[in-house]
């Protein structure tokens, strides 16, 4: 993946204090409208590597906490999880490779670690989870618990790494709408990668027949889909403070997608689903699942309509020469 360059700003991962009264929204002049940064390349093909990612780290780490915990009604939510981990192995490196082109891009990505690339620590990432995720399905399928205790630890640490690095990738950019927010746009992409791969375990274990942990796992969902929002509201916030939020507005079709189908479909109706069970108690099984299809759509749709909202955003040349020229309020 080829990054857009940088503005000067603040230092990686960290947000610069600006005052939200002083943004200037005024109009800028621009030559002659014309954008003044290239939009990127990622689409759909990088929006699906993103949402494998998240929903995969999401349910090792959610397996390794069930299996740390013990008894038997979590021995189905452990098997589960390490087998949905297995979709990062098997597809998170074939896509990304896709999206570098060449074999060879990924192979030198491997040869030097840069700690101020968030691409360079991302595909070292992926490959630790890769690894021990394989290494740790395959001592569950030969019978060795021990071994799988041993490998689903680092396994567990990488995954926690695949729900997030992604939103840094987007992040280090200079693209208005992802490099605004990125404290936002992590707790997004966590609370939405929680989220999917709780809704995924709590939908397996149903068409399994097994119904034992499906309130623990409902229970995360409601906390991660609640993070998620609460990321939204802040990256909203952000957007609107800065004069950068009309790309994901509703007047545009990846604002659309976002509103309608990341917060909408994604985070409110899971929530009124699920708080509606704890006041009204046992809701049907369909019902529960279907608001698991919910979360896990909503998920995709997050990624979708992000990655689009800021290629929209590059395109703006009043917003990216805005956020370029932002005052800093020390």
């Amino acid at each position: 993946m080829t990054l857009v360059s940088t503005p000067s700003r603040a230092p990686y991962g960290r947000e610069a204090k600006y005052d939200p009264l002083r943004a200037d929204n005024a109009p800028i002049t621009t030559y002659y409208d014309q954008p003044q940064l290239k939009k990127s390349h990622w689409g759909t093909r990088v929006a699906l590597y993103i949402f494998i990612a998240g929903l995969s780290g999401g349910a090792q780490l959610i397996a390794t906490a069930a299996d740390l915990a013990g008894g038997e009604q979590h021995r189905g939510v452990v098997r589960r999880g390490r087998h949905i981990a297995l979709l990062g192995v098997f597809f998170g490196p074939p896509l990304l490779i896709w999206d570098l082109h060449s074999p060879d891009r990924f192979y030198n990505m491997l040869r030097i670690f840069r700690r101020t690339s968030p691409m360079s620590i991302g595909t070292y990432i992926l490959s630790s989870f890769s690894l021990f995720s394989l290494m740790t399905a395959t001592a569950q399928l030969a019978g060795w618990r021990k071994a799988a205790q041993l490998t689903q630890l680092p396994a567990a640490i990488a995954g926690a790494g695949m729900t997030t690095y992604t939103a840094s990738l987007l992040t280090a950019t200079s693209t208005p709408l992802w490099a605004a927010a990125p404290r936002s746009l992590a707790l997004q992409f966590a609370g939405s990668s929680f989220g999917a791969a709780a809704a995924a375990l709590q939908l397996a274990g149903r068409v399994d027949g097994d119904e034992a942990a499906a309130p623990v796992l409902e229970g995360l969902a409601l906390a991660a889909t609640a993070t998620e929002f609460v990321g939204a509201l802040a990256a909203e916030r952000r957007h609107r403070a800065l004069g950068i939020a009309d790309a994901a507005s509703v007047n545009t079709a990846s604002g659309a997608l976002y509103k309608l189908g990341a917060l909408g479909l994604g985070t409110a109706v899971p929530l009124a689903s699920y708080a509606g069970k704890l006041i009204g108690g046992r809701p049907r099984p369909w019902l529960m699942m279907t608001t698991a299809l919910a979360v896990l759509a909503g998920s995709f749709a997050l990624r979708l309509s992000v990655l689009a909202a800021g290629n929209e955003s590059a395109q703006r040349p009043q917003q990216s020469l805005r956020f370029a020229r932002r005052e800093k309020v020390r």
